[in-house]
């Protein structure tokens, strides 16, 4: 039996969602529409779907700055931009954020959906972060220890995935707000350091090996050590 394709559709025009949604699920696709780009990473953390379809131009956040937490977060999930920005400098900014495809306004519904299909006929080629005996699968976001399987809240995953593309460098407290926090304003580093707690405890409590460390006057470093610090 064959899995049903999820797409979440990211569009703030809600005539277009909607159209857009009827179109999706007249080709049994299952469709959950966001109009913010808040909503649509907090939505793409919850259902874990086989396609975005993703507006430039959302009221909260840059549609290139979404597209880019998406791809860090799910490196292989693919994102088609669907969007009035139908300018060169516009085309080459989506690719460069990481969309798989650029589709412009007013669009083909036929091209579209090919677009979609093809899209969703490409390999899937599972991605693994892997640290020690940490094991972090970025597809399904589902992150074990020595295989125990260990349950992150969205903040948490992405301060662990962060660290995990960084193994064996120091990262600042800035740093780590600036990537982790990049869409929240008005958040102080102290917040880096409880979340540091949080993640600790899940990750390391249970081990004699720690694998997140202090780096007294700096930051913090994800290395293999058998004395924490």
């Amino acid at each position: 039996m064959s899995v049903i394709p999820t797409i979440v559709v990211v569009e703030d025009d809600q005539d277009l969602s909607t159209y857009l949604q009827q179109l999706l699920t007249n080709k049994r696709y299952t469709v959950f529409p966001a109009t913010t780009g808040a909503q649509a990473l907090q939505l793409i953390m919850e259902v874990h779907p086989s396609l975005v379809l993703l507006d430039l131009t959302l009221p909260d956040i840059r549609g290139e700055v979404v597209c880019q937490e998406i791809k860090k977060l799910i490196p292989k999930l693919p994102i088609i931009m669907v969007t009035g920005k139908d300018e060169k400098k516009d085309v080459i900014a989506g690719f460069s954020a990481g969309a798989d495809d650029y589709v412009t306004k007013p669009f083909d519904s036929d091209e579209l959906l090919a677009r979609v299909q093809a899209r969703l006929k490409e390999p899937e080629a599972q991605s693994t972060l892997t640290f020690a005996d940490l094991s972090i699968n970025t597809d399904t976001m589902e992150v074990t220890r020595a295989g125990r399987k260990i349950e992150l809240t969205h903040t948490e995953y992405s301060l662990l995935h962060y660290f995990a593309v960084n193994p064996n460098r120091v990262l600042t407290r800035e740093m780590i707000l600036s990537n982790v926090w990049a869409f929240t304003p008005d958040i102080q580093t102290r917040v880096v350091d409880v979340y540091i707690g949080y993640l600790r405890k899940k990750i390391d409590s249970n081990s004699k090996h720690k694998l997140i460390h202090s780096v007294r006057g700096f930051g913090y470093i994800l290395k293999e050590d058998s004395l924490s610090t």
